[in-house]
Order: C-alpha cells, then structure tokens, then sequence
C-alpha cells in the first residue's frame, strides 16, 4: 500500500497529522507493507525567496485576526499539538518565508532513501525548536542531520535540481482539488484531507487493505 501525503513544513496541522497517521499504522497489521511517499504543497508559494516575515503578522493580514486572536489560535495550538506528543512554539517572533528550497531537499532526501527523516527533522526545527527553514545555512544544517551528504545538499542549493518536482507535487494537487493540507491518498483511491482522529486514519486503512 502507498500513501501519498501533501504537506507543507511550516504547516502545524501537517505535523499533527503525520504523528496520528503513524499512532493509527503501528496498529496496523500490515504495516511493513505501507510506502509512505511525502509530497510537496506550499501554502504560501509567492513567499520571496531569501526574505522571511513574522509568522503571526502574516497570518494575521491572510486571516483577519486580531493580535489577540492570533495569540489565542497559537496558544490553542501549542495545548493540541501536546496532545499528541508534539511540543510547539508558536512565538509572535517566529518567521514564515517560502519552502521551496526545503522542499527540494524532501526530494533529494526521497531518493537516498531519508524522506522521512527529513520531513521529521524539518518539522520539528520550525515548530519545536524555531529554527529556519528559509536560508540556506540552516537547511544545510539540518540536512547534514539526517545524514545528507553537505556536497550533495550544496549543489542542490545552489541549483535548480528537484524544482521540477516541487512543481508537479503541487500541480498534482490542485488537479485533485487540494486546497489546504495536509491531504492524504492511499493507494491512489481513497483521498483524506485534514490531520484526522487515528480512529479515522486507522479506518481507511482498512478500507484500502480491503479493496
């Protein structure tokens, strides 16, 4: 069984719902059978590259929030995120900025076989421990991480490899109506959009094993 999975890492749900999607397979008989493949999804794709803003007055100006709506969202978020065994800090000083380049290195990481480390890692630099994911120093630090060869992640850095990737992932997601993740496909057949109950991961599942 394949599951597809469309997130983007500055995504809080994206974390949350990878973390239920592996609570519901490790109940799962047939889990050494399920091919995890992560897609890229960005949702703020015209992000300049090289610049970041803060994460809250951006999503403050995307959403209509007031500052202490937005401290409030935050602040419910970090108590959700726990309940699921994540630690998040979503402070007024944290930077959002475009993941291109981050997505571009889940690629390269996909193909030495440290996909999902890497959107591990990725994850919990932004939210555990405020870390960027937006200029290349950063990334190539983390990448070294999980184990990336640094010249490997230079030349993409510094190149263009993976973009066309990039661009079909998130091309192949609005051909299938995706307009917010994370969103989930199983074996081609079965779609989930959002970082559902494991209860629910747990279903289809079983749902896909059976077809």
């Amino acid at each position: 069984m394949r599951i597809d999975v469309w997130s983007d890492l500055v995504c809080p749900w994206c974390y949350i719902g990878k973390r239920r999607l592996e609570r519901a397979l490790a109940d799962f008989p047939d889990k050494e059978r399920v091919e995890i493949v992560h897609r890229s999804f960005q949702l703020n794709p015209s992000a300049p590259t090289g610049t970041t803003a803060r994460r809250r007055d951006y999503l403050m100006a995307k959403y209509g929030w007031s500052a202490p709506q937005a401290q409030k969202i935050d602040a419910d978020m970090e108590v959700r995120a726990a309940a699921d065994g994540l630690e998040y800090h979503l402070s007024a000083e944290g930077l959002t900025g475009n993941t291109f380049d981050a997505h571009r290195l889940v690629h390269l990481a996909r193909e030495r076989g440290r996909q999902d480390g890497a959107v591990e890692r990725f994850f919990r630099a932004y939210f555990t421990e405020q870390r960027s994911l937006f200029d290349h120093a950063s990334l190539a630090t983390l990448a070294a991480d999980i184990g990336l060869d640094p010249n490997e992640v230079q030349q993409v850095l510094e190149g263009d490899e993976y973009s066309g990737a990039v661009a079909a992932d998130n091309d192949e997601a609005r051909a299938l109506g995706v307009t917010g993740v994370p969103f989930f496909v199983f074996d081609r057949r079965l779609g989930v959009s959002g970082a559902q109950p494991v209860e629910v991961f747990a279903d289809v599942l079983t749902q896909a094993l059976d077809r």
